[in-house]
C-alpha cells in the first residue's frame, strides 16, 4: 500500500462545471427517464463500530437504471448534449421525451456512437443508444470478461474484444470514429476533444447531488473523509469539484483510490510538474474498472486542486472490500459490490484493521470522530471472478 498526501492549495481551479448549480440541471435530465429511481445511500452503524470510526455511508449503484453500474450517467447525459447540440436544443430542453420523439428522430436520422470500455461505460452508451433508437460500437481491452462482452452485445451494440489494453482500445475507437463519421463518447480527454469528456463527467455529478439530499436525511451529516476510486480520473475528478463547489473551505479529506498496477493519477501527483504520468502494459489487476493508464486531463485539473491523497493500493484491499460489504455485519445491510465498486471500502478497511497501515490510517485522521463517504460503483458485473472471491477466497488479505 502506497500512500501520498497532496499538498497543492485549495482554490486554484473553478468548480463551476461540475458544481450544485450544474449538477441540478443534470439530475434533471436523469429524472426524465421512466427508469430513474434514487439509488439507496447505506449506513453500516455496525462496520463503522468495528473499525473504529463514527459513521460509513456507501452509495449504491448497482440499481442504476437496471444496468449494474453507474457508468450510464455519464454515457447518458453526454449522448443526450451532442444531439442537442446537433439540432440546436437548449439544455433546458434535453429530456427522454423529447429525444425519443418523431420530430427529433426525423430530423436527426441515424448516429453511431463509439466508445472503448472494461464494461460498465459502454453498457451505458449501448443503452442509451438504443433508448433513443440510435446504434453503438464498443471496443474492449484484452482479458475482458466474456459476461461484460455479452451485457454489452445484449443491447444490440457491435462490440468486441481488442488484444490491446485499454489506453489503446480508446485509440482504435478514435480511429473507427474518424473512418466512419461516428461520434466518440469517451470519459478521457485529449487535445481538441474536451467536451464530450466534460458531459461525461458531469453526468456523474448527479449522484452528488442524490448524496448530499440523502445525508440531509439521515440528520444533515457532513463527511469528514471521501474515498472516490479512479480509472482516468473522470469520476473522482467531476466528484471532487462538486464536493468542493458544495462545502468550499470545510469539504472534507478526499482520498483518490487506484490498482497499483494502473496507478496513472498517484504517479502524476508524485511527479508534481505539471504532466500527465501514464502507465504503460497489460495493467492487469481485478479492478478491471479502473485499469486505465492514461489520466484525463479534466479530471486532474479537479483532483490536482482537491484530492487531499492519492493511494496505490493493491487487488486484496479491493477483494476485502467485497467481501466486507457482501457479507455485513448483523445489523448492517449487504451491498453486492464488485472487484472497482469496492476500492474505497476496502482501502478504508485495510487500513483501520491491519497494525502495518495504522501510520497510513493516522495520516488520514481516521479515528472515533470519521465520517467516511464511499461509492459502491458497480455490482458484480463479472460473476465467475466474484465469486471465486467471495466463495473461494481468491485475494485473500492474507496471501
Amino acid at each position: 500500500m502506497v500512500k501520498l498526501k497532496h499538498e497543492k492549495p485549495y482554490g486554484e481551479v473553478s468548480t463551476a462545471i461540475f458544481g450544485v448549480e450544474q449538477a441540478a440541471k443534470v439530475l434533471h435530465f436523469h429524472q426524465s427517464f421512466p427508469e430513474y429511481s434514487v439509488t439507496p445511500l447505506v449506513k453500516l452503524e455496525n462496520l463503522a463500530k468495528e473499525l473504529g470510526i463514527k459513521e460509513i455511508y456507501v452509495k449504491d449503484e448497482s440499481y442504476r437504471f437496471g444496468l449494474n453500474a453507474f457508468k450510464v450517467l455519464g454515457g447518458s447525459y453526454a449522448i443526450a448534449r451532442e444531439i442537442g447540440k446537433r439540432l440546436h436544443l437548449a439544455e433546458y430542453e434535453l429530456n427522454y421525451a423529447t429525444l425519443v420523439s418523431p420530430e427529433v428522430r426525423k430530423k436527426l436520422g441515424e448516429l453511431t456512437f463509439v466508445t472503448a470500455t472494461d464494461g460498465n461505460h459502454g453498457r451505458g452508451v449501448a443503452w442509451t443508444a438504443r433508448r433513443l433508437g440510435q446504434r453503438a460500437v464498443v471496443f474492449m481491452p484484452k482479458g475482458t470478461a466474456a459476461e461484460r462482452l455479452e451485457n454489452i452485445r445484449k443491447l444490440g451494440a457491435d462490440a468486441s474484444i481488442t488484444d490491446v489494453n485499454y489506453d489503446d482500445a480508446v485509440r482504435m475507437a478514435q480511429q473507427y470514429a474518424k473512418v466512419h463519421g461516428s461520434v466518440v463518447v469517451q470519459d478521457t480527454s485529449w487535445e481538441d476533444y474536451n467536451e464530450i469528456p466534460q458531459y461525461i463527467m458531469q453526468g456523474y455529478t448527479t449522484m452528488g447531488r442524490e448524496i448530499l439530499q440523502q445525508l440531509k436525511e439521515y440528520g444533515d451529516v457532513k463527511p469528514t473523509h471521501v474515498f472516490l476510486q479512479a480509472g482516468v480520473g473522470a469520476m473522482a475528478g467531476a466528484m471532487a469539484g462538486f464536493i468542493a463547489d458544495y462545502y468550499k473551505e470545510a469539504r472534507p479529506q478526499i482520498i483518490i483510490v487506484e490498482p497499483n498496477s494502473a496507478d496513472c493519477l498517484y504517479r502524476t501527483a508524485l511527479a508534481n510538474n505539471g504532466k500527465l504520468q501514464k502507465v504503460g502494459g497489460d495493467l492487469h489487476s481485478i479492478m478491471a474498472g479502473l485499469c486505465c493508464g492514461e489520466p484525463c486531463s479534466l479530471g486532474w485539473q479537479q483532483l490536482a486542486a482537491y484530492a487531499d491523497y492519492f493511494v496505490s493500493m493493491p487487488d486484496k484491499a479491493a477483494a476485502l472490500g467485497m467481501r466486507v460489504l457482501g457479507n455485513p455485519l448483523p445489523g448492517d445491510a449487504a451491498i453486492i459490490s464488485g472487484e472497482s465498486g469496492a476500492a474505497g471500502v476496502g482501502l478504508l478497511a485495510a487500513v483501520l484493521r491491519e497494525k502495518q497501515l495504522q501510520e497510513l490510517a493516522a495520516n488520514l485522521k481516521l479515528n472515533l470522530n470519521s465520517v467516511a463517504l464511499c461509492i459502491s460503483t458497480e455490482g458484480a458485473t463479472d460473476i465467475e471472478n466474484y465469486r471465486r472471491i467471495m466463495w473461494e477466497g481468491a485475494w485473500s488479505w492474507n496471501d
